[in-house]
């Protein structure tokens, strides 16, 4: 299929019939199928574009109970792959270049060991320790198109800003960082499909995390104590040299999933909110209007809706049954792959009153955008940190932004996690730099 332009998203009802899933036009905007779904079938098995047959999760209730479930694994070994589907439930090439003991995809008790020796890095005075350097990026990012009163913020804003700033957090030389800049970019650009983008950037990726984990091993002083301020990489190196029985491979998928999973969700969090605050134009004036008078309450919650109305991650992260059990009325088989559906558990009416209404000043908004349960996104507070810098800043230093395009010229890329814009192209009252 060609990616001709399609017609821009709207909140239209669903028709009575069984909508199509995972097409480009679903991409453009899957919320009327997802509403079909939760009300005649919210447990719903279906054969995604791999041949994987998986069972998909719509409503609130269920999505929740889903992903706090312990019958349910991360494991993908709980799956028996046919041949057609075999490495399709994860990330491409991840096995091949063993970097499959991630933390989205091992249990207890190894998560728990995981995910203790990670979370010292994000850590709320850590994340705000971060915070200046989140925003130094920011301004400079815009200070390179500022001037020029046009930019794609895509490709000039919201991909670059989460690289460089899990960069830094992990402790990349500023000089391997545009690597990691391109590797992304071809995960972006080409996805896993038959130019294996992915798989290409995960191999390039793991040669590189193993060289800079031997440089920096060897750079370290003798001491169990860590350093103040040191980075990820170093920290998680010094756990596994004094008795944390980290392994380097674990390290490796550790600094691994944490750029792969911790880059594409800022971008689409920053690509997809920017577009939902040019698209209600009502609730940007009163956002602005805020941010002009010092209130940044309304910044913060504004971020939260995003995140529930249209948020970066469309479906769960892959989750095996264990054993048979029983999900929204439906009998799951023993070794099934389930996918909670994010995005439509978001917009369920029953959660949410008027779901479909973008309203930044929404309180009660227990969104599942970054999970739930044990496997609650570990870098949340890093990416509402970007999110809100991001937005922030763009609307206080370009306050007239708007689309430089029909929005039914957009591009939505239509891959199974994640939900974002190709590109966002905007334009602006050229505005002198903040440097100069």
């Amino acid at each position: 299929m060609t990616n001709q332009p399609t017609p821009a998203p709207t909140d239209s009802a669903p028709t009575d019939s069984a909508p199509t899933l995972f097409t480009w036009e679903f991409a453009t905007n899957p919320y009327p199928a997802y509403a079909w779904l939760r009300e005649h079938a919210p447990v719903h098995r279906t054969r995604l574009p791999s041949g994987v047959e998986a069972w998909l999760v719509t409503r609130y209730a269920d999505a929740k109970q889903t992903l706090a479930d312990p019958r349910l694994s991360k494991n993908p070994a709980h799956h028996d792959e046919p041949a057609h589907a075999r490495g399709k439930t994860g990330i491409p090439g991840e096995r091949k270049a063993e970097l499959m003991t991630h933390l989205l995809n091992i249990d207890p008790p190894d998560h728990t060991r995981l995910r203790r020796l990670v979370s010292k890095a994000f850590t709320p005075r850590r994340v705000a320790e971060f915070a200046p350097r989140v925003q130094e990026l920011t301004d400079q990012l815009i200070d390179r198109f500022a001037a020029r009163g046009s930019a794609d913020l895509i490709h000039e804003f919201a991909f670059p800003l989460p690289i460089y700033a899990i960069c830094d957090l992990l402790g990349v030389p500023s000089e391997d960082q545009d690597d990691f800049r391109d590797w992304a970019g071809m995960m972006i650009r080409h996805g896993g499909g038959p130019r294996g983008g992915v798989a290409r950037s995960v191999k390039k990726m793991r040669g590189y995390l193993a060289e800079l984990i031997h440089r920096k091993r060897a750079a370290l002083p003798d001491t169990p104590d860590p350093v103040p301020g040191e980075d990820l990489i170093s920290g998680l190196i010094r756990a596994s040299d004094h008795g944390e029985h980290l392994t380097e491979n674990e390290a490796a998928a550790m600094a691994f999933i944490l750029l792969f999973a911790g880059f594409e969700t800022t971008v689409n969090l920053i690509g997809n909110g920017t577009y939902s605050l040019l698209t209600h134009p009502d609730q940007r004036a009163r956002l602005q209007h805020g941010l002009a008078v010092g209130d940044l309450g309304l910044l913060e919650t504004g971020v939260e809706e995003l995140l529930r109305y249209d948020g970066p991650v469309e479906l769960a992260t892959w989750r095996f049954a264990t054993e048979p059990l029983t999900l929204g009325g439906q009998r799951i088989a023993a070794g099934d792959p389930v996918l909670v559906v994010l995005a439509a558990a978001d917009r369920d009416p029953d959660r949410f009153p008027d779901a479909d209404v973008l309203d930044l000043s929404r309180r009660d908004n227990q969104h599942l955008g970054y999970g739930h349960g044990i496997h609650y996104c570990l870098g949340a507070p890093l990416a509402r940190l970007e999110g809100q810098a991001a937005l922030g800043t763009l609307l206080t230093r370009l306050p007239d932004l708007q689309l430089a395009v029909d929005p039914a010229e957009l591009r939505w890329r239509g891959g199974l996690i994640m939900r974002g814009l190709r590109t966002l192209p905007v334009e602006f009252a050229p505005v002198t730099p903040a440097g100069n």
